[in-house]
């Protein structure tokens, strides 16, 4: 594998004319992947519409269908699967949707779907690529269940910087500090969790670095492992459950964007991140308690006493949701009612815009800096009627995610 690029096969309607090819190509070709387009014959495409059931009238839908179909069948090799569409066509957002599902249900590779608009970018989608490529050259590394040695993992996000440090599969150290001056914040952080451990950065055998700042972060520390946050977060995630064995699901709602990831024995099977607007994200509720006059650790409580259907939100914009928060206090809505209507007002849009692409399977796994706030976790678990599984140090997820997979690169490992 090492030898050659990573094969992703597209699956898309509407990328030539929108003009986000180029953009799927150079994403691709930064991770050293290559994007093709399955190669089938007319006759195929008859047979393949008819057997998956669906009547689309588009041509380029029967033929993603019709080329998913190739997939399963292993008439062609691929190592992972880009699906995209365009966001404004209903009937392209049902032929996606069923086949995301699909693939994995039926084969062994890993799929990512993307509803694109004219103005995505490469940027855009270099970390879905990013995934694709990691899962397709590293599966072994994924699998990995246990850490060993003394190995650190180093997570820049949007909001914080996170730092663990790892001895023989235990989090022995721990930093949080928030991300400013990402190196500046970073170094903070390992000093916090070296004093935890009492270490000294010498002792550290392997690091592993994760977030918006991976790169820059990676290349300071001396990282071993760079890697995205897509199948960082799930590993981790599933490592702090005990749930390494069989299908879960992670939510990792964050101060930018969000995570909805559907796991496989540790692997990422579909994913999504993303997210419309800054109103389901943790800005919204850092805002939200702000508003409040509330320290963010107190706004969970807070919700978890209120009643958020007493409270319309508007749940598609920061800017919209804060004014009918600020309408809402205005009116005289009680404080609990406003946090556990801003509370529910994430938990539904990701809900209706991100979970909707991945196959939601037990447990439900919510990690990351939100997973803290009750009253969120909460109404998560209402729209999704389960209960949500929320690991001891959930909030580390990142870092513990790449603390353990840099033990793989220990020497003599």
């Amino acid at each position: 594998m090492s030898d050659r690029k990573v094969r992703i096969a597209q699956l898309s309607c509407g990328a030539e004319y929108s003009g986000v090819q180029k953009e799927i190509y150079e994403a691709a070709e930064s991770v050293g992947a290559e994007v093709f387009f399955p190669d089938i014959a007319l006759a195929d495409v008859e047979r393949a519409v008819k057997k998956f059931g669906l009547d689309v009238k588009s041509a380029d839908l029967k033929l993603m269908i019709a080329r998913a179909l190739a997939l399963v069948e292993g008439k062609v090799e691929a190592d992972g699967v880009f699906i995209g569409t365009c966001f404004r066509c209903a009937e392209a957002a049902i032929v996606r949707n069923e086949l995301r599902r699909y693939i994995p249900e039926h084969s062994k590779l890993s799929v990512v779907s993307y509803s694109f608009t004219e103005r995505t970018t490469a940027g855009t989608l270099l970390t879905r690529m990013e995934a694709l490529t990691t899962i397709a050259r590293r599966r072994a590394l994924l699998a990995r269940e246990e850490q060993t040695g003394i190995t650190m993992g180093i997570d820049s996000g949007s909001s914080t910087t996170k730092a663990v440090v790892m001895k023989d599969n235990v989090i022995v150290g721990t930093g949080w500090h928030p991300t400013t001056e990402v190196i500046k914040s970073a170094e903070s952080a390992v000093a916090d969790a070296l004093a935890m451990a009492g270490l000294a950065r010498e002792d550290i055998q392997a690091i592993g670095t994760t977030g918006y700042g991976r790169f820059l972060i990676g290349k300071h520390f001396g990282a071993q492992l760079i890697q995205e946050e897509l199948t960082v977060n799930s590993k981790g995630a599933v490592y702090l459950a005990g749930h390494q064995r069989g299908s879960a699901t992670v939510i990792d709602i964050g101060g930018m964007d969000n995570k909805a990831i559907s796991v496989i024995d540790g692997i990422p099977g579909t994913f999504t991140m993303g997210g419309i607007c800054a109103g389901a994200s943790g800005r919204f509720l850092e805002m939200t308690a702000k508003r409040l006059g509330v320290d963010i650790t107190e706004l969970g409580p807070l919700a978890m006493k209120g009643i958020g259907k007493n409270v319309p939100m508007n749940s598609y914009c920061i800017v919209f949701g804060t004014q009918s928060l600020v309408n809402a206090l205005a009116a005289g809505s009680s404080p609990e009612d406003v946090a556990a209507a801003a509370c529910h007002s994430v938990a539904e849009q990701v809900f209706e815009q991100q979970l909707q692409e991945v196959d939601i399977k037990e447990p439900v796994i919510m990690v990351g800096g939100t997973s803290l706030i009750e009253g969120l976790v909460y109404a998560m678990g209402q729209l999704l009627q389960t209960e949500i599984v929320v690991p001891h140090h959930s909030q580390y997820i990142g870092a513990v995610g790449s603390a353990l997979l840099a033990s793989g690169f220990i020497k003599g490992e």
